[in-house]
């Protein structure tokens, strides 16, 4: 029988409408679809698998594969979408599909993959619901709705992938023998007329990609569609109604799709050398490709009837690899790591936890898991801004996932504690799990990866034992993770020719400089100004380590990255950031000194106002209340005509960012926002009506000729401020940079200020301004 079945030959037509169809539809959809690989999977794999949650996953990876490089794919699918040879049946043959009781399925796939399409496979064989993947000893098993018990994942691909292998082996046996009859009737067969491509092309390996979809979050909650269909069909199943609810809520309520391709399985790699010779001694009674798919029936020769045997073990091997790379490929999230927190909290038969206590455990639990190179991590869990609250308990992830809990009757919520129901352990169908046990179907969809389990044991364990100084340096990675990730999201085309005109080549991250000493009476927080970074204050940090004291130098929001960046932040972002800092130090010092340069002074007065426990005093040097430059005057109009412009158009605005002459090119942004300039007028503002809430130990530090920052203001702040120990020392300078600079002996003032903390003991403060050289 021919190769060939032109019932099911794919039309461009119908695949390309199809395509574009679907884009339009993806558009209005609330599904954030992302392809991850970057081994040239897509372009290199034969066979691509994937794992089976929803029905409409099964559409995604031909769409995705044909955007990446244009190839068509076949797809396998159920038997009945074909019973009634209608519309759907003849659509889905046009674009690709094909049944999974096609009579010749695995030569038919297996001669379309050497016409260069790709082939999708679901070898778990339908939906697994629960996501439990493995059986209790650890090995790789799926729950059969027809047989009702486990079973193995199937190996078709395996053997598609091992039968072609063996072909291509053929192939060039005949070629080197000079059997140029069998290749030609081969070519003809497969429908090539050059056997020159023929043989090309099977000297390449075939290869298996596996991939992983995994979607985020997974919601129990009611929706309008499903509300509309049971309201017109009150006859819907339990079945129908869970998965319409599951799906609906994927497709219609912002829910990330991470399909994740793993490492490549290139076949050839898994032939003994002997195992080709074998094949090649059989080959004379191989007279098609469909042969090698029917070793056992078709030929009785003791050679073939091994090589059938070893053909099933390498399948099993080979299936059993790709379906470990595509579980250990799954995405982790916050939720998993939610479940998984709760099943270890579960096996010490422990049902209610103090909340803190959980949200410790839970931040453990993600710091611990980022520090595992093998597990790919949702970008909600590498973007600090994302969970970097959870220790307080207000992070959306946990705020979501605990929605669900509740919703199911998993977890009840007090002021004080979390309380776990029973219901957690409970059995349930594989119709209800997703909608009765969500929490489950999270803790089962990573129990392949065996680091997750540690590190969640590792997070419970610690929770109550970790000093506070270990939660510091856990939060001071955080900050450090923040800058790697702002920067990579402001480094996009659209920022190029922004960022390449900058002329700041300074590293624009955090920095924490520790003393020797074990202890420090008073730890440091270092805040630069506007459009700098923390390099701008880090060799003072130095200075005031070398001192003894703990130093921590802290990176405003959307500084130190790209203009782009800055623009996109608010004034109560740079508070929080100084705010970040003044947590972390306050582990390392039994008090803390907030020391602010210009933007950063202003920032570091408003902290105060707000009378932090562990507080010791602040240090503000050129802090802006008037500017000399009288644009800033215009500033809230330019702002506001790049708003409307903005809201009627795509352009970025009337004058989006202006060029800064700065002092100190090399750590300050060439181009600021125009927006941030009214975040900073908006900054000032908000400062003046607080600072007679100002009561710690001030010393301020002026130049009396900046050309920034106007000479008053530092005498409006000292005046306002309710302080009773206060300093105003004014410095002659015509220069702005005062501290990075050591103008007028400044560094020494503030070192002196910083002294007179840690002592506790001594003079006061001098009350009237002075003048220094």
């Amino acid at each position: 029988m021919d190769i060939d079945d032109h019932d099911y030959e794919i039309s461009e037509a119908a695949y390309q409408w199809s395509v574009r169809t679907f884009s339009i539809v993806k558009r209005l959809l609330s599904v954030n679809i992302k392809l991850h690989h970057d081994r040239n999977q897509v372009d290199t794999g034969d066979i691509f698998l994937f794992n089976h949650f929803a029905r409409f996953e099964t559409f995604i990876p031909q769409y995705l594969i044909y955007k990446e490089n244009g190839a068509y794919c076949r797809a396998v699918a159920g038997s009945e979408f074909f019973a009634q040879d209608d519309a759907m049946a003849n659509y889905l043959r046009s674009v690709g599909a094909v049944p999974n009781d096609h009579p010749r399925l695995l030569p038919f796939l297996a001669a379309e993959i050497l016409r260069g399409r790709k082939v999708v496979v679901f070898p778990e064989g339908g939906m697994v619901k629960d996501r439990r993947v493995q059986d209790q000893s650890g090995r790789y098993s799926i729950y059969s709705r027809t047989a009702r018990e486990r079973r193995k994942q199937h190996r078709g691909a395996a053997v598609l992938a091992l039968a072609l292998e063996a072909f291509k082996t053929l192939l060039h046996h005949a070629e080197r023998v000079g059997n140029q009859a069998w290749i030609d009737e081969v070519a003809r067969q497969l429908r090539f007329d050059d056997t020159t491509r023929l043989l090309e092309v099977s000297r390449k390996s075939a290869v298996i990609v596996p991939a992983n979809i995994t979607f985020y979050p997974i919601r129990v909650s009611g929706n309008l569609l499903l509300k509309g269909m049971e309201l017109f069909n009150r006859g819907l199943s339990r079945r129908a109604s869970e998965e319409l609810l599951i799906e609906s809520n994927i497709l219609l309520r912002d829910t990330d799709m991470d399909i994740r391709l793993g490492d490549p399985i290139v076949v050839d790699k898994h032939w003994h050398w002997w195992e080709q010779k074998l094949l090649q001694r059989a080959a004379r009674r191989l007279p098609s490709i469909d042969d090698l798919f029917a070793l056992p029936e078709q030929i009785g020769g003791w050679d073939t009837r091994f090589l059938a045997r070893r053909l099933r073990r390498r399948s099993e091997h080979i299936r059993d690899l790709y379906m470990h790379e595509m579980y250990v490929n799954v995405t982790v999230n916050l939720s998993h790591l939610a479940s998984k927190v709760i099943f270890q909290l579960l096996e010490t038969r422990v049902q209610q936890f103090p909340k803190p206590t959980f949200h410790r455990m839970l931040y453990l639990c993600v710091k611990y898991v980022q520090r595992e190179a093998s597990v790919h991590l949702h970008r909600s869990l590498r973007n600090p801004a994302a969970y970097g609250r959870l220790l307080d308990g207000e992070t959306k992830g946990l705020d979501q996932f605990l929605r669900n809990a509740q919703t199911s009757e998993l977890v009840t919520v007090d002021d004080d504690h979390y309380r776990f129901s029973d219901k957690l352990c409970a059995e349930h169908t594989i119709d209800e799990v997703r909608l009765e046990n969500v929490v489950e179907v999270y803790a089962n969809e990573v129990a392949p990866l065996a680091s997750v389990t540690r590190c969640a044991r590792a997070a419970v364990r610690d929770a109550a034992r970790l000093p506070a100084r270990a939660i510091a340096d856990l939060r001071y990675d955080d900050q450090r993770r923040a800058y790697a990730w702002d920067k990579l999201q402001f480094s996009k085309p659209r920022h190029a020719a922004i960022n390449a005109a900058q002329t700041a080549v300074d590293d624009g991250d955090w920095f924490f400089y520790k003393p020797k000493a074990k202890s420090s009476r008073i730890a440091v927080v270092l805040v630069h100004g506007f459009l700098a970074s923390p390099r701008e204050v880090s060799d003072f940090g130095r200075r005031l380590a070398d001192a003894g004291f703990a130093a921590i130098g802290v990176r405003l929001k959307g500084h130190g990255t790209s203009p782009w960046d800055l623009r996109e932040r608010s004034w109560q972002d740079w508070l929080a950031s100084v705010r970040r800092g003044f947590d972390i130090a306050a582990a390392y010092g039994e008090r803390v000194c907030i020391v602010g340069f210009s933007t950063g002074g202003a920032l570091a007065l408003r902290l105060a106002a707000e009378r932090p426990a562990q507080l010791a005093g602040v240090c503000a040097i050129s802090v802006p209340i008037k500017f000399q430059d009288k644009n800033m005057l215009f500033v809230p109009l330019v702002h506001g005509a790049n708003k409307l412009v903005g809201w009627v158009s795509s352009l970025e605005g009337v004058m989006p960012f202006r060029e800064n002459k700065s002092e100190h090119p090399h750590i300050n942004y060439r181009h600021m926002p125009i927006r941030s300039l009214y975040e900073l007028r908006q900054l000032v503002a908000d400062l003046e009506k607080h600072l007679h809430r100002v009561q710690c130990p001030v010393t301020l530090v002026q130049g009396d000729n900046d050309p920034v920052v106007m000479p008053v203001s530092a005498q409006i702040v000292y005046d306002a401020i309710a302080s009773k120990d206060k300093r105003l020392i004014m410095v002659q300078s015509a220069r702005h940079g005062i501290l990075h600079e050591d103008i007028g002996n400044t560094q020494q003032h503030v070192a002196d200020f910083v002294q007179w903390l840690g002592e506790g003991v001594g003079a006061e403060l001098q009350q009237t301004p002075m003048i220094t050289n």
